[in-house]
This record gives C-alpha cells, sequence and structure tokens, in this order.
C-alpha cells in the first residue's frame, strides 16, 4: 500500500513538472513574440467581490508588439476580453488591467492577443486561482 501511494505521488509530481514547463516556453523568443511570464492576482487570491483590483501580467517580447485585448476565463466560463489600458515595455514588462472578482472559488486562466507579422496572435496561457468573499 505504502509503494503505491508513494507512485502516485512521484507520477502527480512529474505531471505537474511536464505541465509548468509546457505552459510557458523556455526558448529564445521568435522576431515580433510575446510570451507571457506570470499572473500577478493580489491579496494572493483571496479577493473581496465587488471591489476593483489591479493584476500584473508580466511578459517578454522582442521589440514592442501592438497588444489588442486580454482574455481571461473563469474555470472555463468565458473567454472575457477587455482591451488593454497600460502596457510597459523593458526588462520588467507588464501589462496592468482592471479586475473584479466572482463570489467563489474558481480556476483564473489568461492570455493575451497581439500582432505579429499584420496577423492577431495568442500568446500562451497562465493560469492562478482566486477565492471571492463578500465585503464584509
Amino acid at each position: 500500500m505504502k509503494r503505491v501511494l508513494t507512485s502516485i505521488v512521484i507520477s502527480v509530481a512529474v505531471l505537474l513538472a511536464i505541465s509548468s514547463c509546457a505552459t510557458v516556453p523556455t526558448g529564445p523568443l521568435e522576431e515580433g513574440e510575446l510570451r507571457l511570464l506570470s499572473l500577478e492576482v493580489p491579496e494572493h487570491g483571496n479577493l473581496q467581490s465587488g471591489v476593483e483590483y489591479r493584476i500584473n501580467i508580466n511578459f517578454k517580447a522582442d521589440g514592442k508588439p501592438e497588444i489588442r485585448r486580454v482574455c481571461m476565463t473563469y474555470s472555463g466560463d468565458g473567454p472575457y476580453c477587455a482591451a488593454v489600458k497600460k502596457v510597459i515595455y523593458g526588462s520588467e514588462a507588464y501589462i496592468q488591467i482592471p479586475f473584479y472578482t466572482r463570489m467563489g472559488e474558481y480556476r483564473l486562466e489568461c492570455y493575451v492577443e497581439y500582432v505579429r507579422d499584420g496577423k492577431t496572435r495568442r500568446t500562451n496561457t497562465l493560469m492562478s486561482f482566486a477565492n471571492g468573499v463578500m465585503p464584509w
């Protein structure tokens, strides 16, 4: 029984390692490419419902590609997309968007649409968790 449990734990750890590597590509950027690095949800994801928060989406890019919009899904519901208002390029590049949480626990997934070679492209997808609670 102990061996079976150990095998299961090791298998889950290997799968998590593989999936995390697949989520954020590690190779060099192609010309004009934009790649998301991390999704910073404030308050460790424990957010009050109905309160506006700012989420930072850290990225790196070759040049300064035109960012069209940010899209999010809530545990598979969506995507809900919005135009981007604040983008900072450079060595610590990020997109900042306003965010209102929903009630309950959910998986938040995010990707960005940007222009590359005259075509709208989609970045890799980042994931985080959030828990919306009443503000009292």
